[in-house]
């Protein structure tokens, strides 16, 4: 069986484990198993990471186990299309599956590295975070990033904001509808943040608030902090007509005395006008500097709240950024509190990262040195491991955390080839 046929043969199997952020555990175990099996020492930890190791290792692998579980997930069913292998109507996990597959192949041949599978990636690097392992390795590649061919020697930081804020509800006689704006692309919060993708927690708001006088008794909106919102819904008393708009459907919905927010059109005023996208690019990274992605909004019941996801390539810039957000939520009367902070990886050019182009190079015909406007666990493992130097490869993956999510198959091969060339030429 050729290489690419055994790291698919690993990630269908992957695929059938349940393995969502918060709820990998079953895979955890099969993956403990799996590596002991192959005659290396696991170690776990109470965070549900895992480090695998054999021998004498001078490189260490790493990936996260977890995924982001969007549409059926995680009942996943793998189709393959023009060479792409995606999912049928929700996420695939080939972020980051398919590294995990990799080096199950890689384990199968005895390779003598260290491989550290990290737990909770995907909703705050929470496995990184709480990493304290020994690693012995002086070279860590992240297999992590998503676009074949080059290597990244850098990401950004990031930070959720949590606003909160009390909301009145008064009585209201009209007419009660349920309006369902679903079906948008959706994407990864960070590098789809740049490709124009509708935020449907922004387009249900204008659409409501051109619709005057309309009264909301919820507004629920988004699927994950990390994902642009697909889909949002309210319900909303109304005696005016409904125009036709793409994705939107509008039906009469059981009247119970529901209340309204008493400020509907103040609160659908600034979900409307609420600042998301790229705030600032980098002219010679060729990427967003600074963003914010609305994610996740719950308006009703006396209680309002809105979660965003800010990211940018400095922390000096990630802290600047917040602090103009959470000045303009104070301002609209919501209190705010930061979680799941991660640092940015501040970009180096060495030895290991010279050695890991040059092979891609040979591989591709193609490389270079890039960052990226996502997290990386990289950015936490450099700060635990200031001596290790670091680098991030991975296969071409587009539209992850969403339905859309599809990997390149001639790029896991190819990238699984350079990954060989890596290991045969590792002298450093």
């Amino acid at each position: 069986m050729d290489d690419l046929k055994r790291i698919l043969k690993h990630f269908e199997t992957i695929t059938r484990i349940p393995h969502c952020s918060r709820e990998a555990g079953e895979l955890r175990k099969y993956l403990e198993a799996f590596g002991r099996d192959q005659g290396y020492e696991v170690l776990g930890d109470s965070a549900g990471n895992l480090l695998m190791r054999r021998g004498k290792p001078r490189l260490c692998l790493q990936a996260h186990y977890d995924m982001v579980c969007v549409g059926r997930a995680p009942q996943i069913e793998t189709v393959e299309i023009g060479g792409w292998l995606q999912a049928r109507e929700s996420s695939l996990g080939a972020d980051n599956g398919m590294a995990i597959a990799m080096m199950m192949a890689l384990m199968e041949e005895g390779a003598e590295l260290e491989f550290l599978l990290t737990a909770d990636e995907e909703i705050g690097l929470i496995g990184a975070k709480a990493l304290a392992f020994d690693l012995k390795s002086g070279y860590l590649l992240n297999l992590d990033t998503e676009e074949a061919g080059e290597v990244y020697i850098g990401c950004a930081g990031g930070v959720d904001l949590i606003a909160r804020k009390d909301c009145e509800m008064v009585s209201d006689a009209r007419p009660l509808w349920r309006v369902r704006l679903a079906g948008l692309p959706g994407g990864h919060s960070g590098v789809d943040i740049d490709k124009e993708i509708p935020n449907a927690v922004k387009e249900l708001a204008a659409y409501l608030l051109e619709r005057e006088g309309a009264a909301v008794v919820f507004f629920r909106g988004g699927e994950r902090r990390n994902s642009i919102p697909a889909a949002a819904e309210a319900l909303v008393r109304y005696a005016g007509e409904w125009p036709e708009a793409e994705h939107l459907s509008v039906e009469p919905a059981e009247d119970r005395g529901e209340e309204v927010l008493a400020d509907s059109e103040a609160l659908l005023g600034f979900l409307a006008t609420a600042p998301h996208g790229v705030v600032e690019r980098n002219g010679e990274l060729g990427i967003p500097e600074t963003s914010l992605n609305l994610a996740l909004v719950n308006f009703g019941g006396e209680s309002c709240r809105v979660d965003y996801s800010l990211r940018a390539m400095s922390d000096e810039g990630l802290e600047e950024l917040t602090v103009r957000t959470e000045t303009l939520l104070e301002r609209h009367g919501f209190a705010t509190k930061r979680e799941d902070h991660y640092p940015a990886w501040k970009p180096e050019i060495n030895d290991f990262t010279r050695l890991v182009r040059e092979k891609l190079e040979g591989e591709f015909g193609y490389s270079g040195l890039k960052a990226i406007h996502a997290g990386l666990e990289c950015g936490i493992l450099s700060e635990k491991y200031p001596t290790i130097k670091m680098a991030s490869i991975g296969p071409t993956i587009e539209y992850p955390h969403s339905i859309r999510e599809r990997v390149d198959l001639a790029s896991v091969g190819r990238t699984f080839r350079a990954l060989r060339k890596i290991l045969s030429g590792f002298t450093l």
